[in-house]
């Protein structure tokens, strides 16, 4: 099955090739802990959450890196501005290392809860401080660097490609630029590699400058620019080259076209064969923002009375590279979906196998709805990670399989079906669809045979006693099927 996924550094939709033949090397963007993460950062992991799935379901031995930003993110993409750490510490009276060990353990939690496929490394950026270093000490050598009086920065007019990946229009830039703009940089578009601590002032997390990374100045502290961390981290944990870089496409313009700049600069290789990126997730048509208060939580969600598979089936109902936008409302039709689902995943334990082989599917027309559906929701995902696809795929079959008698379903498809789902989207309708007691399997045999004798009081009866259990009763002209409240 070939995989074609949409590659931001060519503009198309690309067949992937991987470097080495079944092994693929991914780098994904991850949080900066200083706060919460929001259904917005979510969305995001759970999207390159289907990535790695797929990669998988195709057989390749994924190694993936996920970064942790604990240090050099200032509010401003721009260089300027407080770290997002520093103003943590503030607002929450902490030190900035208190807030990045929260935050951080706030983000695996989450990833655990949403059932996110853990990537082999959790690289956090200050524990990677002399790989950083000594890239800048790299660039310096090959003369990419110059510094002024609050750091070291790289001159992107050394790098002559680097307006093309994001195709900026650096004339443009430069024009437009704002008079307040750091004065120092040779151009607006140069960005910080390591910025110095100011003098008479003392961060939680600094570092001593080596000598032989300065023109001038001795005994200055400092700490790693944003950007540097990821091309430091990559070369260090992966290779100079990796298959697959994932993020945001806010990170185009500025993050990863830094990236590709300094990374590319030292190295001399392509940093990155594809490139993907997911689109923005508004709230109710706006823009996620502090002020409005819409940047909800996984806990506000469980709060409310949703599930992180409720979340996670809102988020795959739509495309990565397609701006979403979150109401409860559209969460609320998400659960609704996932319940429907898991009414479906139920039947499994109340029919038989009856075929054995591939063969004898397809001979049945009016079994084989699993099957087809297995195989085609494996296409979709291959075909630039079509998860709305997919889960149409599955809506068609599961209607299919709830309007055919019991008795012509086959167990082992129906099976294979679900541990699909469950493997490439993450739904885990297995875990969370068991089968219910012999005690109350035996209530439900009495109520048929009351309700074959006529005996509708008793059948009532038994109908509320299971009602009691959270098991409803359901008679159809298939049969009689049981299903969870």
């Amino acid at each position: 099955m070939t995989l074609k996924l949409h590659n931001t550094l060519t503009g198309k939709l690309d067949e992937f090739k991987p470097i080495n033949d079944g092994r693929v090397l991914i780098y994904t963007c991850g949080p900066t802990v200083y706060d919460y993460p929001h259904v917005g950062n979510w969305s995001s992991y759970i999207y390159w959450d289907i990535l790695v799935r797929t990669l998988l379901a195709d057989g390749y031995n994924v190694t993936r890196v996920i970064n942790i930003t604990d240090v050099g993110h200032l509010t401003s993409d721009a260089d300027e501005g407080e770290d997002k750490l520093e103003k943590g510490a503030r607002r929450e009276n902490k030190t900035a290392q208190q807030i990045a060990s929260y935050y951080t353990d706030v983000f695996l939690a989450g990833m655990k809860q949403l059932n996110l496929v853990p990537p082999q490394i959790i690289a956090k950026a200050t524990d990677f401080i002399p790989q950083q270093l000594e890239l800048i000490r790299n660039l310096r050598q090959k003369g990419y660097t110059y510094q002024i009086s609050d750091g070291i920065y790289f001159d992107t007019s050394k790098f002559t490609t680097y307006a093309n990946f994001a195709h900026l229009d650096l004339d443009e830039l430069k024009a437009g630029a704002r008079v307040e703009y750091n004065q120092e940089k040779h151009s607006p578009s140069d960005f910080a590699l390591w910025k110095f601590t100011p003098v008479g002032k003392t961060r939680d997390m600094q570092w001593p400058t080596p000598d032989d990374l300065l023109d001038n100045g001795d005994n200055l502290m400092g700490f790693p620019g944003w950007h540097l961390e990821c091309s430091a981290i990559i070369a260090a944990t992966l290779d100079k080259t990796i298959d697959i870089h994932t993020g945001g496409i806010d990170h185009i313009p500025i993050h990863h076209t830094n990236e590709i700049a300094q990374s590319e600069a030292a190295n001399g290789v392509k940093l990155s064969n594809y490139w993907l990126h997911n689109n923005h997730l508004k709230v109710n048509g706006t823009k996620i923002s502090k002020s409005l208060g819409n940047g909800y939580t996984l806990d506000e969600l469980k709060g409310k009375g949703f599930s992180m598979s409720d979340f996670r089936m809102f988020v795959l109902q739509g495309n990565y590279k397609h701006e979403g936008n979150f109401t409860f409302e559209n969460l609320v039709a998400a659960k609704n979906r996932l319940r429907n689902w898991q009414n479906v995943a139920v039947i499994r334990h109340q029919i038989h196998s009856r075929l054995e082989t591939d063969q004898d599917k397809l001979k049945n027309p009016k079994i084989i709805y699993s099957y087809v559906a297995t195989k085609a929701l494996v296409e979709a995902l291959n075909n630039d990670l079509n998860t709305a696809e997919a889960l149409k795929i599955i809506d068609e079959s599961f209607s299919k399989i709830i309007s055919t008698h019991l008795d012509n379903i086959d167990r082992n498809s129906l099976l294979e079906l679900l541990e699909t789902i469950d493997s490439t989207l993450g739904f885990q309708l297995l875990a969370t669809t068991p089968d219910i007691s012999d005690e109350t399997k035996q209530l439900i045999i009495a109520r048929s045979n009351a309700r074959a004798t006529k005996d509708w009081e008793k059948s009532d009866e038994l109908r509320d006693k299971l009602a009691a259990q959270g098991i409803v009763i359901k008679d159809t002209s298939h049969g009689t099927i049981w299903q969870y409240q």
